[in-house]
C-alpha cells in the first residue's frame, strides 16, 4: 500500500490549482498516525514510530507495542538515523512537488539543564535584574519551540512553574514601567503549564500578582498576546483547586478582583469587542465563576446586568450559530451559564424580560449545543416561566413567556429532551415548564422542525 498526498500547484498561465499524486513510501510513515516521520525512533520490539506519537502511547499508558502487542520490558527510544537521512533525503528530491526537507530533531534537554537554567531566574529574580532573567526566559521559550513535547514536559517535571510563578510575583511587586517585558515573557511561558501545583498557584494569587496581571488587561497598549496570557491565567488560578482552603483562597480572589477599580469593565469590554476567541472563553469562565461561585457579590452581578450582561451573552449566541466547532460549543455553554445564574436575581429576569431575543434564543439553543447547554437553557425557560418581575405582574409575565416559547418550538423540544433523556433536576423543570405551556398549545403552537433531523433515540 501507497499513501500519497493531494498538493496544489500554481500554473505559469493563470491562478488555477493543479491536484497532484506524490507517492510517500510505506517505511517513512508513522505505523500509528501514517503521518511521515519526522523524529523516527525504534522501540526494543524493532518497530520504528515517530517520537511524538509513541511518546504519547505510552504517556497514556500503553505498555505493548502498538504493531506487535509485545509487551515492553524497557521504554527506551533509540532514534533511528538510517531512517531520517533517508526520509531528508526522499524529502529534497521531491521539493518540486512541495516536500521541505525535514530538520534533523535537537537533542532533548535534560534535568540538570533545567534545574540549572531555574536556578539562575531564581538568583536573577531575588536581585530583580531583569536582562539576566529575561535572557533566560528567552532560552526556555527556545527549548519549548525546538522539541514542544519532550521539553516542556522536562521542564514541568523539575518545577518551572514554582520558579517561574514566584519570580512573577517579585518582578510585579516594583513599579510597572521598570519591569513589563520580563513580567509578559514570564506569563508567555507560565500559559502553557497549567494545571500547576498548589504554590505556584499562591504565588500567582498573591496581590502583587493580580494586579500586574490586571494592568495587562486594562492598559490599551498591551498586545493581544500578552491580554490572553493574562486572563487564561486568571481563568486558570479560579477553577483549579486541590482542597478546602484552596477553595476558599479562589473565593477570597474572586472578592478581591471585583473590588479592583475597572475589572468588571475590562471584562465586560472583553465579551462585547470578541477581542479573541481564546480572551473571549476565559472571559466567560470568570465571569460565571463571579455570578455564579460567591453570592455573596451581588453588588457584582448588578454591576454586570447595568451594563448591559444580558443584552451581550444574547448576541454572543446569536454569533456562535448552531456550529459543532469545539470553540464555539464552549462559549456557548459558558453564555448560557452566566445566563441562568444571574436570573436567579430579580434584576437579571428584568433585563431578560426586556429583551425581545431571550424566549427565541433560549428555545433555539435546547438540543442544539451540547448537554450542559440545554440543561442551562432550560433551568433559564424555568426561571423565567416560573418568577415574575414583582408578585402582581407574576402571572402577566409568566403568561407572555409561555406564549413566546410555544411560538418558537418549545412544547415539542422540552418534550424531546424528556424522552430521549436528561439529569433528574432538568427533566423535573422541563416537566413543570410543559404543564404550564400545555393549556396554550390549541392556537398557538410551532414547531421548528429542523432542530430534530440529528437526534438520537435513548434506545
Amino acid at each position: 500500500m501507497v499513501l500519497g498526498w493531494r498538493l496544489r500547484r500554481k500554473s505559469n498561465k493563470k491562478k488555477s490549482l493543479k491536484a497532484m499524486k506524490v507517492e510517500i513510501p510505506n517505511h517513512f510513515l508513522c505505523p500509528i498516525s501514517f503521518d511521515l516521520m519526522k523524529d523516527p525512533v525504534t522501540l526494543s520490539t524493532g518497530i520504528t514510530y515517530d517520537r511524538e506519537n509513541i511518546e504519547k502511547w505510552l504517556e497514556e499508558g500503553n505498555f505493548t507495542c502498538p504493531v506487535t502487542n509485545q509487551i515492553l520490558h524497557n521504554f527506551d527510544l533509540i532514534p533511528n538515523h538510517s531512517i531520517r537521512k533517508m526520509i531528508q533525503e526522499w524529502g529534497l528530491e521531491n521539493q518540486k512537488h512541495g516536500f521541505q526537507r525535514i530538520p534533523t530533531p535537537r537533542i532533548p534537554i535534560t534535568p540538570i539543564e533545567v534545574t540549572n537554567i531555574l536556578s539562575f531566574i531564581e538568583s536573577s529574580s531575588r536581585q530583580l535584574d531583569t536582562s539576566s532573567c529575561l535572557e533566560a526566559l528567552k532560552k526556555i521559550k527556545q527549548w519549548g519551540t525546538e522539541s514542544h513535547h519532550r521539553n516542556k514536559r522536562c521542564m514541568v517535571a523539575n518545577g518551572a512553574a514554582e520558579v517561574l510563578s514566584a519570580a512573577f510575583e517579585s518582578f510585579a511587586a516594583e513599579p510597572f514601567e521598570e519591569n513589563s517585558i520580563v513580567c509578559k515573557e514570564i506569563l508567555s511561558n507560565l500559559a502553557w503549564m497549567f494545571p500547576i501545583g498548589k504554590i505556584a498557584r499562591n504565588h500567582l494569587k498573591s496581590e502583587a500578582s493580580l494586579r500586574r496581571m490586571i494592568q495587562f488587561l486594562t492598559r490599551v497598549e498591551t498586545n493581544i498576546s500578552t491580554k490572553e496570557n493574562s486572563i487564561k491565567i486568571l481563568e486558570e488560578l479560579i477553577i483549579f483547586y486541590d482542597d478546602e482552603d484552596d477553595q476558599n483562597q479562589t473565593y477570597t480572589l474572586l472578592e478581591f478582583l471585583s473590588k479592583i477599580e475597572g475589572v468588571n469593565e475590562i471584562l465586560m469590554e472583553f465579551i462585547q469587542n470578541k477581542v479573541s476567541n481564546k480572551i473571549t472563553k476565559s472571559t466567560l469562565m470568570i465571569i460565571y465563576q463571579m455570578v455564579s461561585t460567591t453570592p455573596s457579590l451581588e453588588i457584582t452581578i448588578l454591576s454586570f446586568l447595568e451594563m448591559g450582561l444580558i443584552s451581550s451573552l444574547l448576541e454572543i449566541l446569536v454569533d456562535s450559530h448552531d456550529d459543532q466547532e469545539n470553540n464555539k460549543v464552549i462559549i456557548s455553554e459558558r453564555a448560557l451559564g452566566i445566563m441562568d445564574s444571574v436570573l436567579s436575581y430579580y434584576q437579571g429576569r428584568v433585563k431578560a424580560y426586556e429583551n425581545d431575543l431571550t424566549i427565541p434564543i433560549l428555545v433555539k439553543k435546547l438540543l442544539r449545543v451540547s448537554n450542559l447547554a440545554t440543561e442551562f437553557s432550560v433551568s433559564s425557560i424555568w426561571k423565567l416561566c416560573m418568577n415574575g418581575v414583582v408578585e402582581q405582574e407574576k402571572e402577566e409575565l409568566r403568561s407572555i413567556v409561555l406564549v413566546e416559547t410555544l411560538q418558537v418550538g418549545g412544547f415539542q423540544k422540552l418534550l424531546l429532551i424528556i424522552q430521549v433523556g436528561c439529569g433528574y433536576e432538568t427533566k423535573e423543570k422541563a416537566t413543570e415548564v410543559l404543564k404550564l405551556l400545555n393549556p396554550y398549545r390549541p392556537q398557538l403552537e410551532c414547531i421548528e422542525s429542523i432542530d430534530y433531523k440529528s437526534l438520537q433515540r435513548s434506545f
